[in-house]
């Protein structure tokens, strides 16, 4: 993007341009692993497109629970090398992407010494166990010793300690509470930006790489995959050499369209709260609470932001674009929530926001969804008579494990196309954590370095650093050349040409991508109706949108906030979509103006100890 004039991102296209071209790989669902598989096969070289019939990140991708970890629970069923991979990959995603993944201190609270050995050692051995018996000392001091010593690869990650429960934990924890395991994984700030990264990574490294989102694959004939505009209804086909599709739990369902086979994967949803509560979030002092129901499901409770998230429920689904938090789930967590805090108060009104994924597992048999195996595999279908380039299919997988899947369905794909590998996504960097100190004294003197360049409060410099890394000065280069950086009136952290930068350089279609997906505002629990007509006066600006369209998305994400994520708001004024949106950053009152100068706060900062 040329920051001086708002240039779009060449990233990023409408299916309509797309009709006669040809790419070697089509790859088909945007998520964490598709753009994962896209960016590894644009690295060899390879002529991508990827596609996908929402927005980048608008799946199950966009709905984790913000860990990046080992799973832990996984050694239970003697999946150690599923184990063994995936803190490896934390690690390399400790290491790639520090500015956006952060070590995560974890606490499992113990009441028992022997609990849960039965229960266990069915599990190894793959047969179903009671469920009730919680785990005890000697279980999970087993499983933490096991997980250190698989996790010791790429990183040094502190070992793990059992300490008797302190006061303070005493005072926040469940009666009965004797011990607490403390070891350490990450957590990841805003995932679906480091998707967006991976895309633009991609497309600087090979030009003729390029995504298409709300763009839908409507069948495959031949070498030529058919596609639909999902805003326009208007229709295009390109050719290719080979098919990727990586839809997720999406998967049986998109390779029917595609002409291959199906039955490989089940679906289960897992939905999470942001609670507002300041005094557990003071109380967990900035670490995860990884802890037992009654039930045996296992959930997760650590500080989001200045939020609590809470997750997760895991229940089959048939049909994952129905997927939503029902009430009883609602109910659920925050019962559970006070059986392990039960001196904390746990109501409806504390709920800002909720949003569920739906997990794709490979189809298997199993008492409980959270036996499943979490396991990926990569199957190559071969042409056929309606199909006569190869599909290779990604069932499974965790965000966590998204850089080894892609690398496996890369080197299948290469394979195919007899193509040779000519570089590893193992040691590189991805989007701003591109020499990325992690030296606090370092970065201290990054921030000075880029405010001083670029005019702006150290602060300011701090914030963008802590939200786009080393790309905070391609940011920062572009509101200096705009002379616009005044703050939004209802979100002061944000800026009026921040989000013009996040609108012209990231694929935003629509007024949901903005808010849901290219920044924190509505996960964060900060939405309102006037924060949302803001955001929407200046996207119609930027992305040219008539009255009628601005009033269009304002309705649409008002109800999608309401339907999907239980975000109850007023009835918000029309954007304005014409002068009034230019002069926008004018109106702005000098106190607000003044604060940005001196109050900004890094929306990402790490409430968790490094």
């Amino acid at each position: 993007m040329n920051p001086a004039t708002g240039t779009k991102s060449t990233a990023y296209t409408r299916p309509a341009a797309l009709h006669g071209r040809h790419f070697s790989t089509v790859i088909v669902g945007a998520g964490i692993n598709g753009v994962g598989v896209f960016r590894d096969l644009s690295l060899q070289g390879l002529d991508c497109l990827v596609i996908d019939k929402g927005d980048i990140a608008s799946g199950a991708s966009s709905a984790p629970s913000r860990m990046i970890h080992g799973g832990l629970r996984y050694l239970e069923h003697g999946s150690f090398a599923l184990v063994a991979e995936a803190t490896r990959e934390r690690n390399l995603l400790l290491r790639n992407a520090p500015h956006l993944v952060h070590p995560l201190k974890t606490v499992v609270p113990l009441s028992q010494r022997l609990g849960g050995l039965m229960d266990g050692a069915l599990r190894f051995v793959g047969a179903s166990g009671a469920g009730k018996s919680q785990r005890g000392l000697f279980v999970v001091s087993l499983g933490l010793r096991l997980y250190d010593l698989l996790g010791s690869k790429q990183r040094v990650m502190p070992h793990h300690r059992i300490d008797r429960v302190s006061p303070a934990d005493k005072a926040l924890l469940r009666d009965g509470v004797r011990w607490t395991a403390a070891y350490f994984d990450a957590w990841i700030s805003h995932p679906e930006w480091l998707i967006h990264e991976l895309i633009a990574d991609a497309h600087v490294h090979h030009r003729a790489s390029i995504a298409a989102t709300y763009c839908r694959a409507t069948g495959c004939s031949g070498n030529r995959v058919q596609l639909r505009d999902e805003i326009t209804g208007e229709t295009a086909e390109v050719s290719a050499d080979s098919i990727v599709n990586a839809t997720g739990a999406w998967l049986d369902h998109s390779a029917n369209m595609l002409g291959g086979a199906t039955e490989r994967v089940m679906g289960t949803k897992g939905s999470h709260l942001i609670l507002d509560h300041p005094q557990l979030h003071r109380q967990l002092n900035g670490r995860m609470v990884y802890f037992e129901a009654a039930d045996g499901r296992v959930c997760i409770v650590f500080p989001f932001m200045d939020r609590v998230l809470v997750g997760s429920t895991d229940i089959p689904v048939d049909d994952p674009d129905t997927a939503t938090t029902e009430p009883a789930e609602i109910d659920y967590l925050l019962d559970v929530l006070h059986e392990v805090f039960p001196r904390q108060s746990f109501h409806r009104e504390q709920v800002l926001y909720t949003y569920v994924g739906v997990r794709p597992l490979a189809r298997a048999p199993a008492d409980q969804p959270g036996q499943i195996s979490r396991e990926h595999s990569v199957v190559t279908e071969p042409p056929n008579a309606t199909r006569q380039v190869p599909m290779i299919c990604l069932v499974g997988g965790k965000w966590t494990t998204f850089r080894a899947l892609a690398e496996s369905a890369s080197d299948q794909v290469l394979q195919a196309l007899a193509r040779p590998r000519v570089q590893s996504t193992e040691a590189l960097p991805i989007g701003g954590g591109a020499h990325l100190p992690t030296d606090v004294t370092a970065k201290h003197q990054l921030a000075i370095a880029l405010a001083q360049q670029h005019h702006i409060s150290q602060a300011r410099a701090q914030t963008l650093l802590s939200r786009y890394g080393t790309r905070a000065n391609e940011v920062a280069r572009s509101l200096h050349a705009s002379h616009d950086d005044r703050p939004l009136i209802h979100a002061p952290d944000y800026s009026s040409g921040e989000v013009r930068y996040l609108c012209h350089v990231s694929g935003v279609v629509h007024l949901d991508d903005l808010v849901l997906r290219r920044t924190v505002l509505a996960i964060g629990g900060r939405m309102n109706a006037a924060l949302l007509t803001e955001l929407a006066t200046i996207a119609a600006k930027a992305l040219d949108w008539s009255p009628e369209r601005a009033q269009s998305e304002l309705t649409a994400c008002r109800r999608l906030l309401q339907e999907r994520h239980g975000v109850e708001l007023e009835a918000a004024e029309a954007p304005a979509t014409s002068a009034s949106a230019a002069n926008l950053p004018s109106q702005l009152p000098a106190a607000s103006v003044a604060a940005h100068a001196t109050a900004h706060q890094p929306a990402f900062s790490p409430s968790v100890p490094t």
